[in-house]
């Protein structure tokens, strides 16, 4: 490990905004089982009191990388506290660091692995979930999708019921198996577009006035996705509500995974992309 990476763990243990919990404290192994199991972190219900200035909505940002997300979206909505979580404790040293230097109280970083994350927050705690240019998955386990089914499950337990999905993407493989999702399961669509910078984007529902900062979809923008936009890129977005009845969710029949593999070609390359249909 380089020195420089040891120099921002180190940094990091002086971060107050930064929680890095042990493994330890989310898993055990009860008496008499082989198996692992997940159990609640002491912060699960308390962000609001233990970590931020005061307490606020709170909107997550999952697999935030360096935190630049989290970071300019807290900038614009000081109305909110936002949490970004990535189990790079690197990248995490940028976001935390700037956000100590300037004194942001609404902002917070978690280091875990996202298949923990309902360890960490209890029901209705969470107004809103960001999916920013999440791995697509493409030949990886279905379940592994930060849109899949199972993951949905657990943003159910948290996420408020009139709560929001954000998915914000170039993969064009991923937006349409989440929408492929969301019709199996009849989740409705606030807003959606598979090319926003070039056609804008749709709106499902009429929303009520101040719902959400339409203009943040394209005013904030990751270090990828600048860089997908100078490469002539598409990026997608849909935003949707999740249906908090019932006891899982559906997994989808009629998402065509070859199809859309094959489209998107290799990864970040939408050169050769057909039109289905």
């Amino acid at each position: 490990m380089g020195h420089g990476k040891l120099k921002k763990f180190a940094e990091n243990e002086t971060f107050r905004c930064l929680l890095q919990p042990d493994a330890s404290s989310v898993l055990a192994k009860p008496e008499g089982s082989r198996e692992l199991v997940l159990r609640d972190h002491a912060i699960k219900g308390n962000w609001n009191r233990d970590m931020f200035e005061k307490p606020r909505p709170i909107v997550l940002e999952l697999g935030c990388g360096k935190g630049d997300y989290t970071i300019a979206l807290a900038r614009r909505h000081p109305e909110m506290n936002f949490i970004g979580v990535d189990i790079k404790g690197a990248r995490l040293w940028k976001g935390a660091k700037e956000a100590t230097e300037e004194k942001m109280g609404n902002v917070a970083f978690l280091r875990t692995r996202i298949e923990f994350i309902d360890a960490f927050f209890g029901p209705g705690e969470v107004s809103e979930i960001w999916l920013t240019f999440s791995d697509p998955q493409l030949r990886g386990s279905e379940n592994a999708r930060l849109t899949s089914p199972l993951f949905l499950q657990r943003y159910r337990r948290f996420l408020k019921p009139d709560g929001i999905v954000h998915l914000k993407t170039d993969s064009r493989f991923l937006y349409e198996y989440t929408q492929s999702v969301i019709r199996a399961n009849g989740l409705q669509v606030l807003a959606s577009g598979t090319d926003i910078y070039h056609d804008g984007i749709r709106t499902g529902v009429t929303l009520e006035k101040d719902e959400w900062d339409i203009d943040s979809i394209f005013e904030v923008q990751t270090f990828y996705e600048n860089m997908f936009l100078k490469m002539g890129l598409p990026i997608t977005y849909l935003a949707f509500r999740l249906e908090h009845e019932g006891e899982g969710f559906a997994y989808p029949t009629d998402f065509d995974a070859a199809y859309w593999r094959e489209a998107e070609g290799p990864r970040r390359s939408f050169s050769h992309q057909p039109t289905k249909g």
